[in-house]
């Protein structure tokens, strides 16, 4: 039977949590935008460091409007396919959410007193993986045509366009996310050959993933906790 993807199970809850904050903003007396995300998880320097650590992982999972969200969710369709496929499961959920943390704290340091959401921090983490894994030594030949300099044209292209004025887009998540994607991609190795050592490998990496999801919802349900008081 094929396994269903966790890339696709991101999406989902991508998606779900853009159609709850639809509804709330619709149907609730709430209008101010920027409260709307606070209230869903997103990154607010002085809320997090006032202890509210858990929104350097909700805001990876918020995005701001449609198109932000198309365009996330294409970019994670496509790359997260691609890294889920190579690594494995496991790898690549460790993988996409640390990046999106790295991503979303040197938001924290950048852009202190912004409103960060979004899972392009992530996605760049996927990218600079991808990036990296086309350097590697044992990277298998028909891998090229998306790794290593394949990607370069495209990597530059949104950084400079992450720099131009008026665009709104948070490029310490961007350059965050993709220097731990290369840092990541340069030291994991893909899936594991067969060897007399590979179960304890994956169980490891099976525990590393499990404990990834049990604080992506712990978080959650802080901040469902702290949105009651």
């Amino acid at each position: 039977m094929k396994q269903w993807k966790v890339t696709y199970l991101i999406l989902v809850i991508n998606i779900t949590v853009a159609i709850l904050m639809f509804f709330v903003e619709s149907f609730s007396s709430i209008r101010n935008q920027a409260y709307l995300y606070i209230r869903f998880g997103a990154q607010y320097g002085l809320l997090v460091s006032n202890g509210e650590w858990y929104r350097l992982i909700t805001a990876i999972f918020v995005h701001g409007g449609f198109l932000h969200l198309l365009f996330n969710s294409y970019a994670l369709f496509y790359f997260g396919n691609i890294v889920e496929s190579v690594y494995g499961v496991e790898k690549f959920v460790f993988a996409y959410l640390l990046t999106g943390i790295a991503g979303n704290l040197a938001t924290h340091f950048l852009y202190y007193r912004a409103i960060s959401v979004g899972a392009s921090g992530a996605i760049f983490g996927l990218v600079g993986m991808l990036f990296a894994l086309g350097f590697r030594r044992d990277t298998p030949f028909f891998m090229r045509q998306f790794t290593g300099y394949a990607l370069l044209p495209m990597i530059i292209f949104n950084i400079i366009y992450g720099f131009m004025p008026g665009t709104g887009i948070n490029n310490a998540a961007h350059i965050g996310g993709f220097a731990t994607g290369m840092i990541l991609g340069y030291l994991m190795t893909p899936r594991p050959a067969y060897a007399s050592w590979k179960k304890r490998v994956t169980i490891t990496w099976r525990i590393i993933a499990l404990t990834c999801a049990g604080l992506v919802l712990f978080s959650f349900i802080l901040l469902v906790e702290f949105s009651a008081r």
